[in-house]
Parts: structure tokens; C-alpha cells; sequence
């Protein structure tokens, strides 16, 4: 009796720990992941990698970016915009955040769904999916479509709040 008991818990155990690790590996932005695996790109597309790229970001940042309608992505500053950084910025825009509002709601779901930190690339990539949803409210032509890319706003942010907040 005792044996079928072990054997139970050790089973329901498995059950649980594949649980945890399948959401701990899912993938938050599907269009990095096909980069991995694509052969024009090489490794995992990041921006900042020290301290002292974070403090290019914030400058990047404070210069002005655009997303243009057909998405394409540039900065306003044209000596931030001829460095090797801000191409790596610029495929991140363009390729990997997402564009449409059911892509960005998908993300907020899944972010909802995650229990661990966010790593540094993923952080990386809603901080910037955070511009430009902020970019897509301003610009919004109907109300409808403003009140959407709000709506959108809030939940990257309460998820920036939520990872920044969890203490592991």
C-alpha cells in the first residue's frame, strides 16, 4: 500500500514539475525564436549587453525614434542612427516586436501566464513593444483605435511592473 502511495506521488510530482518547466519555456516573442533558427541572423538579436548600452538606449530614446506605418523603424538622431547598436535596434523593431494589436494582446496573456523574471532579451523586447504601443496611441486616428493601443499600453506596463517587482 505504502509502495502505490510513493508511486502516486512520484507520478503526480512529474505531472506538476513538466507543468512548471513547460511555462517557464514558452516563448514569449515567436519572431526571436525563428530568428535562432534562421540562418541570416546569428544568435539571439539584443541591444544592450552592459551598462553602458542601456545608457545608448536612453539616449536613443530621448533623441526620438519612429515606427513608420509600414514598419519601419529609424532614429531621429543621424549620428545615433550610423551606429553598429542601433542596427541591432533596428531589426529588433522591425522583425521581432509585434505590430498588430491581437500579436501585442497574445503577448500580454502570456506575460500574465509567467511566473518567473523575464530574462534580459525579453525585458529588452517588451520595454521596446511598450514604445511602440505608445507611439501607435498617439498616432491613432478614431478613438476606438486609441482606447485599443491604451488598453495595450496598460497591460505592458502592469507586466514591466509585475517583473519588476518579483524578488526571486
Amino acid at each position: 500500500m505504502v509502495s502505490w502511495r510513493l508511486v502516486m506521488f512520484g507520478l503526480f510530482y512529474c505531472f506538476i514539475r513538466t507543468d512548471v518547466t513547460k511555462s517557464q519555456t514558452k516563448v514569449l516573442f515567436p519572431a526571436a525564436a525563428k530568428v535562432k533558427r534562421g540562418s541570416s541572423a546569428a544568435g539571439n538579436p539584443t541591444f544592450y549587453k552592459t551598462i553602458s548600452d542601456a545608457h545608448l538606449l536612453y539616449e536613443i530614446l530621448m533623441a526620438g525614434i519612429r515606427f513608420e506605418p509600414s514598419g519601419e523603424f529609424s532614429v531621429d538622431d543621424a549620428e545615433l542612427s550610423s551606429l553598429r547598436q542601433t542596427r541591432n535596434l533596428n531589426f529588433i523593431c522591425e522583425e521581432i516586436v509585434p505590430k498588430k494589436p491581437t500579436e501585442v494582446f497574445g503577448l500580454i496573456a502570456e506575460l500574465s501566464d509567467h511566473s518567473a523574471s523575464l530574462h534580459q532579451d525579453d525585458f529588452e523586447r517588451l520595454l521596446m513593444t511598450l514604445v511602440y504601443t505608445t507611439q501607435k496611441m498617439i498616432s491613432a486616428a478614431s478613438v476606438h483605435q486609441r482606447e485599443m493601443w491604451a488598453e495595450s499600453f496598460v497591460g505592458l506596463y502592469k507586466a514591466i511592473k509585475r517583473d519588476l517587482a518579483r524578488t526571486n
